[in-house]
């Protein structure tokens, strides 16, 4: 767009219509580009945008979501038919070559969507608003530089930003005060130089202050216009503090064009002294303070569990969770100003967006590192670079917080003074390393690059000139390069260094791994069952996925171990033939007692497996809350542990008839099966001669089930009592674990007789 252009302009843009599948951004850059080469806003040439995505050695222009899942690049675009103006990217460590190949890419695409809307501008764009352009007069140029000149070369040469700051602010005023004098300035605050400039500004609020995209610097002037009354004549005060600017710029970048150097005494390449010191809140997980010249940024980490996650509103109805995320905060206070502190400004979104892509390549995996993370830059002071010195600092607040980074990486943003045979130079473009806040808005460029020795993580490029080609990008890439090694290096020289530990005030995080099927166990009933353990043990939440995953999290040790002991149990698939010893009996039926095995998990141990004897009800031996060993006979298909009390006490032996005892001796024989008949309960040794005997018995009330004919060859024959369905309703009581039992494994099961299917339900 032209300068001299004071029409207030608004482009909206509407998702109107999204098919999930190409990414709507892009097109609203184009959009925009069309609308405005449309209209009659004055511009020179019409702009457009792409996206250009890597997926193995083929760069992607305008890719979809899918192929941008495979991606090793994420690369924005935009410029003009010849030039490029914006760039923004994101990637996981790839060479400079690589990233100046994309941007070959883009901008070809980017060449072709622009000759296309330059012919559709031949057929029905509009006239342009060139009447509308209204500049300082050129004769106000040639006053401030000879009110201004010498003493401006001297101030441009104080090192520091506030003295440097209000040296240009006195001598600005001194500027107004004597054109005021001679009469180039109107006294009358309601004086103007045009009428088009005054309808501009009749409805700017009284407090408003115009300021310059950017860090905000002793090069960014705050004027508040005020509507005056249009006279030929005259210069107006806004127009002289406009042409201040000007001149300020103009001889700032003289200076470091002729003389070679800037105005903190560095040459074009060098790097303000760095200073960093970790932990130095003790209370939080991780924090670091970094400082480059005159920018610092405090740095904390804190790390927390699943729902500590970014949740992310999108134009998809799958929900989007981030666990790492980086908030950066830019206070009035860091560049000396009173503001009011409100909701995160679009600039602030935007420059935590860059550091946070710049971090997120160096962070672990979720399975090795179960964590969601936050990183607070803050602000302290700033004077160029500060979202690089968020970089900076989150690098090294993260292994202060123990966090296992893949690796270091820094951050440098690069300046450009394009045009240097304007000022007795070759005309070749001069790049700046590690610009201040002056050099951002009296230079021509700002190209944020992050990563290390080996590549780049994210990029961030916005030009103020018509836009810069491929050769001068690579030589600000390279020498970008070159800057973060410098930076690396003092960043190991930080003292206190980073813990590289977790700290003390960290949650405890423990994943565990069951099968998907038994995660409903845990969180039982309307989550019943989950709550009921982060009540009973004190952990702060216990997360949970289809897949099986599980994470518990927790302040201490004790209650995460306690936790995870009854998620175990609950869990856990129970062997036949496991015993457990001392477990409780939680509830009492008709047809037997339910005993707890473990936390949370119950079995049913039918009445006829509690004794050897018979028992004609379970409550006339046992009660609530009393403790006894099990053995598990049986697991049916739903899951149901059947136990038994019967199969771990002493057997009961009676001598049976000898085999070579006389065949005609019946009733003896007769005698013992009558025995047999009236004490169902006992159990007999088989002799070892090898007589086949048969026992079968029958539970009037309740059972039906045969014991198996003894073999010649068994030694022993044990008789099992069963209850079958019609036995009754089962109970299932939740209750919390009062003592820890003891699990057995590994006990080869001895009984070789029919096992049935019981009803018996656990927990």
């Amino acid at each position: 767009m032209l300068k001299g252009f004071y029409h207030e302009t608004q482009i909206l843009s509407w998702v109107l219509s999204y098919d999930g599948l190409h990414s709507p951004d892009c097109l609203a850059v184009t959009a925009a580009g069309i609308a405005v080469a449309l209209s009659e806003v004055p511009t020179t040439k019409a702009i457009a945008g792409v996206r250009v995505g890597l997926v193995g050695d083929r760069f992607i222009v305008n890719p979809t979501t899918k192929e941008m899942e495979e991606s090793e690049l994420d690369l924005v675009l935009a410029g003009t038919d010849s030039a490029i103006l914006m760039i923004e990217g994101y990637c996981d460590f790839l060479p400079e070559e690589k990233l100046l190949e994309a941007v070959q890419v883009g901008q070809d695409a980017v060449r072709a969507i622009c000759n296309e809307i330059e012919a559709l501008v031949k057929k029905c764009g509009k006239p342009k608003m060139l009447d509308a352009i209204k500049l300082p007069p050129p004769e106000l140029y040639k006053h401030v530089e000879e009110i201004a000149g010498d003493e401006l070369v001297n101030v441009l040469q104080i090192r520091n930003k506030v003295p440097r700051r209000k040296a240009l602010a006195s001598l600005e005023e001194k500027v107004i005060c004597i054109l005021t004098e001679k009469g180039y300035v109107s006294k009358d605050a309601s004086f103007g130089t045009t009428e088009t400039v005054a309808d501009l500004l009749e409805d700017e609020e009284e407090d408003e202050e115009v300021v310059v995209d950017g860090e905000v610097d002793e090069g960014d002037v705050h004027i508040k216009p005020v509507s005056r009354k249009p006279s030929p004549l005259l210069f107006s005060e806004v127009d002289v503090k406009l042409v201040f600017k000007e001149v300020t710029s103009k001889f700032l970048r003289r200076r470091i064009v002729e003389g070679g150097k800037r105005s903190d005494g560095r040459n074009p390449e060098g790097i303000r002294p760095i200073n960093s010191m970790c932990g130095l809140l003790p209370r939080a997980h991780g924090s670091a303070l970094f400082t480059r010249g005159e920018t610092q940024s405090l740095a904390v980490v804190t790390l927390g569990d699943k729902q500590m996650a970014q949740r992310v509103d999108n134009l998809v109805d799958v929900d989007e969770f981030k666990r790492f995320y980086l908030q950066y905060s830019f206070p009035p206070s860091c560049v000396g100003e009173v503001g009011r502190i409100g909701a995160p400004s679009r600039r602030e979104i935007g420059h935590g967006m860059l550091a946070e892509r710049a971090l997120e390549p160096i962070l672990p995996s979720e399975d090795d590192f179960p964590y969601t993370i936050r990183v607070e830059s803050t602000i302290t002071e700033s004077n160029g670079s500060s979202s690089m010195a968020s970089v900076c600092g989150g690098c090294l607040a993260l292994q202060d917080a123990g966090v296992p980074l893949k690796c270091s990486i820094a951050g440098v943003a690069m300046g450009l003074v394009l045009d240097t045979e304007e000022f007795g130079g070759d005309g070749t473009p001069l790049i700046l390393s590690d610009i201040t806040g002056s050099e951002d808005a009296s230079g021509d460029m700002d190209f944020k690059v992050a990563g290390n020795e080996d590549g780049v993580t994210a990029f961030q490029m916005d030009i103020k000139v018509g836009g810069i080609t491929l050769p001068v990008m690579r030589k600000a890439l390279l020498q970008a390069r070159d800057g973060r090694k410098h930076i690396l290096a003092e960043m190991l020289k930080c003292s206190p260094p980073p813990s590289k530990r977790l700290s003390k005030y960290a949650p405890l995080i423990h994943v565990m791994k069951v099968r998907p099927e038994k995660v409903n166990m845990i969180i039982g009933s309307g989550g019943k069952k989950v709550r009921s353990i982060i009540e009973e043990t004190g952990v702060e939440a216990i997360d949970t996925d289809d897949d099986g995953i599980v994470k518990i999290t927790a302040k201490d040790l004790s209650s995460l171990e306690k936790s995870k002991s009854i998620i175990s149990n609950l869990v856990m698939v129970p062997t036949v033939g496991d015993i457990y010893r001392n477990c409780e009996i939680k509830s009492i039926a008709p047809y037997g007692v339910f005993v707890e095995i473990a936390p949370g998990r119950e079995g049913l141990c039918h009445i006829s497996e509690l004794t050897s004897s018979f028992l004609p009800k379970a409550e006339d031996a046992f009660k609530v809350g009393d403790r006894v060993d099990v053995k598990l006979i049986e697991v049916n298909e739903k899951g149901q542990l059947r136990l038994s009390r019967k199969a771990l006490l002493p057997e009961p032996t009676v001598e049976m008839p000898s085999a070579k005892q006389d065949a005609n001796d019946q009733k003896t024989l007769a005698s013992q099966k009558a025995t047999d008949k009236s004490n169902p309960r006992r159990t007999v040794n088989s002799p070892k001669d090898g007589v086949n005997e048969e026992a079968t018995e029958k539970l009037k009330d309740k059972t039906s089930d045969a014991v198996e004919d003894a073999a010649v060859l068994q030694k022993k024959v044990y008789k099992r009592l069963a209850s079958s369905a019609r036995d009754g309703p089962n109970v299932n009581k939740d209750k919390p674990k009062k003592s820890s039992n003891k699990v057995v494994t590994g006990v080869a099961s001895e009984d070789g007789s029919t096992l049935v299917n019981g009803e018996a339900k656990i927990g």
